[in-house]
């Protein structure tokens, strides 16, 4: 896998991008910025293609976080990516200055996190992958777990 197959990404609050990297030059960030316009406020993740590129978003709590990558990545990366700065960003700022801070005023702080993790999720692309299937699968089994106690609470059924 290339150094170019994760270009750009930021961190955003609403609409307002708090921190954001790249080391490429190109209408990307326009086009990212267009798509988190268009966002809805749900927990959710949202993939958009154009010009060869996937942008990846991941809304969660009021936050964006957004990576763009090439379309040949494997689309694990980018999912593990935005996971792996979530966390970081929600260690960091959870609670505190990111509910109030300005635009872009995280970029030099936050901002080489951004590089780092990109550049750990492009030189490790099987480990991430891997991580990121097995969160996946995780994350399916928690799901039928929660709809399976739902269902005997329903019931009306005493869980022991």
């Amino acid at each position: 896998m290339g150094q170019q197959s994760l270009i750009y990404s930021f961190v955003a609050r609403g609409t307002l991008i708090l921190g954001e990297h790249s080391d490429f030059t190109g209408n990307f960030t326009t086009i990212a910025l267009q798509c988190l316009q268009k966002l809805p406020a749900s927990n959710n993740r949202f993939i958009y293609n154009c010009d060869g590129h996937t942008f990846n978003f991941l809304v969660d709590n009021g936050f964006t976080y957004c990576v763009v990558a090439v379309e040949s990545v494997e689309r694990q990366i980018p999912i593990a990516f935005l996971e792996r700065i979530k966390d970081d960003f929600n260690k960091r700022y959870g609670g505190g200055r990111a509910t109030t801070a300005t635009a872009r005023s995280l970029n030099k702080e936050f901002g080489p996190k951004l590089k780092q993790h990109m550049q750990y999720c492009v030189e490790h692309p099987e480990e991430v992958s891997k991580l990121a299937k097995v969160k996946a699968q995780v994350s399916e089994v928690k799901g039928v777990m929660m709809e399976n106690i739902d269902k005997v609470i329903d019931r009306g059924e005493k869980i022991e």
